[in-house]
């Protein structure tokens, strides 16, 4: 049986990791074997898809169970559909769980806490402290964004003119959509980043069929993170998914364009 143990180290003298889907490695253990590996989660880096990419490595290993210290319900809900149990709410480092794992008192551990939780009907004032300290600490992954937004949109109106713009965008749909997808597939970032750029091209003069290709490939094709992509996923799988991406981008943008501007006009 194979377990994947969220980590903030590349051993299992590590602490256990925080966040399944952004901790810096999953740790895989066959429990059968004793052998242990640490593989670099594709997630870390706190980018799009941060748990949904670590969902895919753990469904890749055939692990059959998830230890970790928090885990959203969307995650945990894919894992389950997978067949893949998920506990959750651990602490101290990756030998530690995984030895208590085996001996199966993690399960008691988080049955007993799950009766002693239903018995309570009063105000759980550690319940609200770990809210807080949970509010916090996604306010603190998410202030960078921000900070990265309003510095983007500065440096873009600096850099960026409206000459330079159209000298590479000619306003033709398809060779639009075609610079479109391959500045987005080179370029990386949170998401919201690929908004704010597509926005002040728009502003721009540039057309919506470049707009819309630059933002499907940013999110859908990551040139800059292929490398940790490979190590996770496998060479071949990352190399053919990413080249599909592309290709299926540019069909997908003149309909999506064509769809809209139909609507629109109605």
């Amino acid at each position: 049986m194979k377990i994947a143990v969220s980590a903030e180290g590349p051993d299992v003298d590590a602490r256990i990791g925080e966040r399944f889907g952004t901790s810096p490695y999953l740790v895989i253990g066959d429990l059968d074997s004793g052998d242990f590996e640490a593989v670099p989660n594709p997630g870390a880096s706190g980018q799009r898809g941060a748990g949904m990419q670590a969902v895919v490595l753990s469904i890749s290993k055939d692990v059959k169970a998830v230890l970790t210290g928090y885990c959203s319900p969307a995650v945990r809900s894919h894992l389950a559909a997978s067949g893949i149990e998920v506990l959750t709410g651990l602490s101290g480092t990756v030998a530690e769980v995984v030895e208590s794992f085996k001996k199966g008192d993690l399960r008691e551990h988080i049955k007993a806490e799950i009766e002693s939780e239903s018995g309570k009907g009063r105000f759980d004032r550690a319940a609200l402290v770990e809210a807080l300290r949970s509010c916090g600490n996604q306010f603190g992954t998410l202030l960078p964004v921000l900070v990265g937004v309003v510095l983007l949109i500065g440096l873009f109106n600096v850099f960026v003119s409206q000459e330079l713009v159209t000298s590479i965008f000619s306003g033709g749909p398809v060779l639009d959509t075609l610079w479109g997808a391959c500045f987005g597939s080179i370029l990386a970032g949170n998401p919201i980043n690929s908004y704010v750029i597509g926005a002040e091209l728009l502003n721009l003069g540039v057309s919506l069929f470049a707009v819309t290709a630059f933002i499907i490939t940013w999110v859908t094709v990551g040139l800059v993170a292929l490398p940790a992509e490979m190590a996770a996923l496998g060479r071949k799988f990352a190399i053919v998914r990413n080249i599909l991406c592309l290709v299926l981008a540019l069909p997908i943008t003149i309909l999506t364009v064509v769809v809209v501007v139909n609507i629109v006009g109605r």
